[in-house]
């Protein structure tokens, strides 16, 4: 939960196959030790809006922070990903509304790089959104947009020509995975990619953890609102009967690990049905729903390695918050 572009790989429930799977997960996730929820499911039509006014409020710095960096530092990034002035494919995943992007793709293109965008995403109609306003905006860029899911959509995108890869990763949507998960998911990117190919990947970097904990438990309760609304959506889609009154936001963050997390904690003994299963919560319970995981650049340094890239460059924001890395295939 750190930027538009996270808005990227749950739509409406439009039929009977993603509902069921929506039920699927919810009832696996109640039924478990630590009961949990699938972020992803935070946003149907309200969880967009109630986030769009999470990323406007004065405690939530990260959209601020990145955009930040794509509107002062887009040179420094085509500098980063030009180096050899050869063809490339700049391939976005969870490409959104591209508000960011827009900033390195208009240096890129006054400074005539060659190059075609490629932005990825599960929605066909933001990507149809955002072509009309390329296009209207910078009607020279050559753009190819790919519907799908990220490794689906990437292979589609790597066949289409034999021009070298610049992917972008950005709003710390790496975050929202755990620590293997993200490791995991850097190796996959590596593997489909050759050597000399590039990302740009955002992260979080490590703060003052009161920064972050405000960050994530805003004080006009966006976040909160945010985190109820998808019990309301399961009272909604799967004839759940949640009362949301008995259910509070807690927040979590722990400045060793850069964990930071947020549960809906049970205020009472209750019993809620959601179709045919019968949840038990305890007074005290928690439901664990997201982590938005931290970064020290050594760890990010770390994980470059690991998983197959070499690091070229560091971008930061004005505060130091945020970091756009460069990375290379080894």
């Amino acid at each position: 939960m750190d930027t538009l572009e996270e808005i990227k790989n749950i739509g409406f429930l439009a039929s009977d196959e993603p509902k069921n799977q929506f039920y699927t997960d919810v009832i696996k996730g109640l039924k478990a030790p630590q009961k949990h929820l699938s972020s992803k499911y935070f946003y149907n039509e309200q969880g967009d809006i109630l986030f769009q006014k999470i990323m406007n409020c004065k405690d939530y710095y990260l959209t601020r922070a990145e955009m930040d960096i794509f509107q002062n530092s887009s040179a420094q990034l085509a500098d980063g990903i030009c180096a050899n002035a050869s063809a490339f494919d700049l391939i976005e995943l969870g490409a959104g509304d591209a508000t960011k992007t827009f900033h390195l793709l208009k240096y890129l293109t006054e400074q005539k790089a060659n190059f075609r965008y490629l932005p990825i995403d599960i929605s066909g109609y933001i990507l149809d959104v955002l072509e009309s306003n390329l296009f209207a905006s910078l009607p020279n860029l050559s753009v190819c947009t790919i519907q799908g899911d990220y490794f689906e959509a990437l292979q589609k995108a790597c066949e289409l020509s034999s021009n070298r890869k610049v992917l972008l990763f950005l709003g710390s949507n790496i975050g929202n995975m755990s620590l293997k998960e993200s490791l995991d998911f850097c190796r996959k990117l590596s593997q489909n990619l050759i050597q000399g190919d590039k990302i740009i990947i955002g992260f979080d970097l490590k703060k003052n953890p009161a920064t972050i904990l405000k960050a994530y438990n805003d004080s006009e309760g966006f976040t909160s609102q945010f985190n109820v609304n998808l019990l309301i959506r399961i009272n909604q889609e799967l004839e759940g009967n949640f009362d949301i009154a008995n259910f509070e936001h807690y927040q979590t963050y722990d400045p060793e690990t850069g964990a930071c997390k947020s549960y809906l904690v049970s205020l009472c003994d209750q019993e809620v049905t959601i179709g045919s299963e019968t949840i038990s919560f305890t007074q005290n319970e928690s439901i664990f729903m997201e982590v938005s995981q931290k970064y020290a650049l050594d760890e990010i340094e770390k994980m470059a390695f690991e998983s197959g890239f070499k690091p070229v460059l560091n971008c930061f924001d004005t505060h130091h918050y945020f970091v756009d890395a460069i990375w290379e295939v080894a």
